[in-house]
């Protein structure tokens, strides 16, 4: 007998004014999983968490917690804690009563709440600095400091609204790794807002795309980058996004509709022998690897991965060579079909 998925969100919908927020938002989330809620600006990925953390009610659906219908339940009764974009630190405490402070709210006996502080400072490698005010911390340790506060809540369902944005490249890095090590250690449940496919790809277990209110994939980040469903999720999951072709550009494949191309399965091959003939329009060095993009028409995002220090004119005609098993297949629609 399967277990009921811990968080299960069923057929949710909000709207404000008759302006459409989500729609039709169904969910299954596993206990001890890692869920990013993926998509550009105001595709309402912050409105499903916040739906979810009792911070706005639905207008139609259902929302459970670990078996228990929650839709219209306060957000203090969902059991869950919350990590912000903003940190939400209390500027005139200090760390460890910024970390402690729902505890002393709840009543928590001082000896538990030294214990599970003690506990989540070192997680969060910030012992040594419990006496320190938020203004005398970087930015990547007033964050940790808001990660020390959700863990000693002790709530097995985190819930994490960009929490990463307002740190450098870096920092960005560091933190990331903090919070997928945490969320393993722990073994807590993770529900976390982004609009930064790198996060999504690198931390979730589950990557829950959406766009416009409506969810376009869910799946393994392998499974959106391999088998996108439509034309969207394949330009926005993966760096460069995938080149779109026009059909009728490549022998067997008619007219009406889009080819999808990553820029790892494309070969610039000497003249006469490619599928395609391009011009140079970028070249960018990345370190191990150059990206040379490629002007095309009927073609959007074409590029391509040379190791090391390809660097190529802007103008020069070049040909490129591909598999068709690399090929992904769109309707006029833009939704995934079977290649010919």
């Amino acid at each position: 007998m399967t277990q009921d998925p811990f968080v299960q969100l069923k057929d949710v919908g909000k709207r404000w004014n008759g302006q459409l927020g989500v729609e039709g938002i169904t969910l299954d989330i596993p206990e001890g999983s890692f869920t990013a809620l993926l998509g550009p600006s105001g595709c309402g990925k912050s409105t499903t968490l916040r739906l979810l953390a009792g911070l706005e009610w639905p207008d139609q659906g259902q929302i459970l917690i670990d078996g228990k219908d929650v839709t219209t339940s306060a957000a203090s009764d969902r059991n869950l804690s919350m990590v912000f974009q903003s940190y939400a630190l209390f500027p005139h405490l200090s760390v460890a009563e910024n970390v402690v402070f729902g505890l002393k709210v709840r009543r928590v006996p001082k000896a538990e709440r030294q214990k599970k502080l003690h506990r989540a400072l070192e997680i969060t490698g910030l012992l040594g600095y419990e006496n320190r005010k938020p203004g005398e911390l970087s930015g990547g340790q007033r964050q940790r400091v808001a990660l020390a506060r959700a863990i000693v809540a002790g709530q097995r369902l985190c819930l994490m609204d960009e929490p990463l944005s307002n740190l450098d490249a870096k920092l960005r890095n560091s933190v990331r790794k903090d919070i997928k090590k945490l969320q393993r250690d722990l073994g807590i449940t993770v529900v976390y807002v982004t609009h930064d496919q790198t996060e999504a790809m690198s931390m979730a277990d589950t990557v829950v795309l959406m766009k416009d209110g409506y969810i376009q994939q869910v799946g393994a980040p392998e499974a959106l980058y391999n088998r996108p469903n439509n034309t969207f999720v394949a330009e926005f999951v993966g760096a460069p996004p995938m080149a779109l072709i026009d059909s009728g550009a490549i022998k067997g494949f008619g007219e009406g509709r889009k080819i999808g191309l990553r820029a790892e399965h494309i070969d610039i091959v000497p003249q006469g022998q490619g599928r395609l003939s391009c011009t140079v329009n970028e070249s960018e060095f990345l370190g191990a690897e150059t990206l040379i993009g490629l002007n095309y028409a009927g073609a959007t995002g074409l590029s391509v991965l040379k190791p090391g220090m390809a660097m190529m004119p802007e103008g020069q005609p070049v040909e490129i060579n591909f598999s068709d098993d690399h090929l992904h297949v769109f309707n006029a629609a833009g939704e995934r079909i079977a290649a010919p």
